[in-house]
């Protein structure tokens, strides 16, 4: 007669204790790596808002400048720089050297415009503002002291004003093509006239 050996069953490892256990971990690993990939998706979540609001700022700064350059004295925008020649009373001709400065704000522009030759010079600065095609602003000559005022017509970077002060007149016209530009004026004083080129 064979004896069967008695087993333990406190000794015996208990298979379905173990499974709950496997199972547990595994449950534990999963919840962590969804928690790991749900972090990673909130940090690119607020780099991609980040970007975004940077995207907007820049887009909103670039139409604020951009409308606050355009206007009909845009074309004129920037340092010009030339030559040409004045006339003066005596019909004598001298050939000078100028530079010119534009600075227009939607509707509004300053403007400069220095011109000078081994014996004459004069230093133009104006302030003008248009309405629709009519042009209207104030002007001054720093070399000789004087100043008026400017009303004329125009658009699109081509002007036509008349410069007015006591005992002075003067048309200016400015023609403007690309990155060239050409300066004329006529007067009714000791300085008679010039005609400018201009480039940028």
């Amino acid at each position: 007669m064979v004896h069967m050996p008695t087993v333990n069953s406190a000794a015996t490892p208990d298979r379905g204790s173990g499974m709950e256990h496997l199972q547990a971990y595994h449950a534990a690993g999963g919840g962590k790596h969804r928690a790991n990939k749900q972090f990673g998706i909130n940090v690119l979540n607020r780099r991609l808002l980040m970007a975004a609001a940077v995207l907007l700022v820049t887009a909103v700064a670039t139409s604020s400048e951009s409308k606050a350059q355009a206007g009909p004295f845009a074309p004129l925008a920037g340092s010009w720089s030339g030559g040409g020649t004045v006339s003066l009373e005596d019909g004598s001709t001298e050939r000078i050297r100028c530079r010119a400065k534009y600075a227009p704000i939607g509707p509004t522009m300053e403007m400069s415009l220095t011109c000078a030759s081994d014996a004459y010079k004069f230093n133009l600065s104006a302030s003008v503002k248009a309405e629709g095609s009519a042009i209207t602003g104030s002007w001054s000559e720093a070399s000789r002291n004087i100043s008026g005022s400017l009303q004329g017509r125009g658009g699109g970077g081509n002007f036509e004003v008349v410069a007015s002060a006591a005992g002075f007149n003067a048309n200016i016209a400015l023609r403007t093509s690309g990155n060239k530009q050409s300066v004329t004026m006529r007067a009714d004083s000791q300085f008679r006239g010039a005609n400018i080129s201009l480039s940028r």
